[in-house]
């Protein structure tokens, strides 16, 4: 999906996405993992359950496990990202 994997335990992981294109939006989607985030640079739009809010460097975002969500990238971002439990533990990341 583009992240590289920073580290990775047992309970929480961390991803660097570096240099994420700006284009279309990205449908909806619900994970099975919890997620916080923190913009280096670039702009991003999240929509969490109907609310919109646009993310600028320095900024960080939460989405809780199972709420339905989408971005789209504004401007080419870099940004790092924890989960709980890891994302990619089981293919969480891919459904």
């Amino acid at each position: 999906m583009g992240q590289k994997y920073l580290v990775s335990g047992k309970n929480l992981s961390m991803r660097l996405w570096e240099d994420e294109a700006s284009g279309e939006s990205k449908p909806p989607t619900a994970r099975e993992y919890e997620t916080v985030g923190y913009v280096i640079k670039g702009r991003a739009e999240l929509q969490i359950e109907g609310q919109m809010m646009i993310l600028d460097p320095g900024d960080l975002w939460l989405v809780p496990k199972g709420t339905s969500h989408s971005f789209s990238i504004l401007e080419d971002l870099t940004a790092i990202e924890a989960t709980h439990p890891p994302a990619h533990i089981h293919s969480r990341d891919e459904q």
